[in-house]
């Protein structure tokens, strides 16, 4: 070991001690320690020259800052919307993107299009918001359903969607039609509360003839669990190139038609219990109501 008591008569001995500990990677105070140096200017001539290893270079978070500052200039952002962004002062700002080209200015009537259009995407997506928690917390409330409930429920979904006798054309057969699948499931649970047998049920697709036909008869046929023996022809509609319909993409499929073999009795009770609830609901004494 060399002495550093003295005047350093052996410098450039103690300095190729120096250099080659910090080629082996030790830091500034390890070399300082092992070669009990006491004077930082000694240490800085041992060591003059010699970069130091990489473990003790401290990351510059700054580049990263510049770099991305320069990213979001080169996009057109003013030195507002990047200091909000990355959180750093303007005139750090200035110094990193200051080479570059100045974004074109925006016309005013333009930038307020612009606030206006992002204000109104935040203020949709908040109404959205409400909107599902709304919804959710309704669907919740419902719970579950008494055999009573889905029965009222079944006769009030029939008589709204449902096919119905006329004096002018007597029709007592039960004859679904719709293309909510909800609602379709909903009949479906109805029918098997009151006993019908799903294999008294026949089952039609309506549906324009420019859709995905043969798609949506299996969406059906997969929905309602029926075999395919038991749906009819499928039905379509001539398609009017005059008219613009909305009701088209991969969500279109049609409408599904339910239909109840030797179903009149079916019918004459679902009619009077229709107009069972009628009357219930318009009872002036509530104690009827349950």
């Amino acid at each position: 070991m060399a002495d550093t008591t003295g005047k350093y008569a052996d410098f450039e001995s103690l300095r190729e001690s120096a250099v080659h500990l910090r080629r082996e990677g030790l830091s500034r105070r390890q070399i300082r320690d092992r070669l009990h140096i006491g004077n930082n200017d000694i240490l800085n001539r041992l060591l003059e020259g010699e970069p130091p290893p990489d473990w003790t270079r401290r990351p510059n978070a700054k580049a990263d800052l510049r770099g991305r500052a320069r990213e979001l200039r080169l996009q057109g952002w003013t030195y507002d919307r990047i200091q909000v962004e990355l959180g750093c002062s303007k005139s750090s700002i200035s110094l990193w993107v200051r080479d570059l080209p100045k974004p074109e200015r925006r016309d005013p009537s333009e930038q307020a299009k612009l606030a206006a259009r992002k204000r109104w995407e935040h203020e949709s997506a908040m109404r959205e918001n409400a909107r599902q928690q709304t919804k959710d917390a309704a669907r919740r409330a419902v719970g579950t359903l008494s055999d009573r409930e889905l029965f009222l429920t079944g006769v009030a979904l029939y008589w709204a969607e449902g096919t119905k006798d006329k004096p002018h054309a007597r029709r007592e057969t039960v004859t679904f039609v719709n293309s909510d699948p909800g609602m379709i499931q909903v009949f479906l649970a109805w029918l098997d509360l009151l006993d019908v047998d799903r294999g008294d049920l026949r089952f039609g697709v309506l549906i324009h003839e420019s859709a995905d036909v043969a798609g949506a008869e299996q969406y059906w046929a997969d929905l309602t669990g029926a075999p395919r023996n038991a749906f009819y022809k499928t039905t379509l509609k001539t398609h009017n190139p005059k008219t613009v319909r909305k009701n088209v993409g991969e969500s279109y499929r049609g409408c599904l038609v339910i239909k109840v073999r030797q179903s009149a009795d079916l019918y004459r009770r679902i009619e009077g219990s229709w107009y069972g609830i009628v009357g219930a609901a318009l009872d002036t004494d509530s104690t009827n109501r349950t």
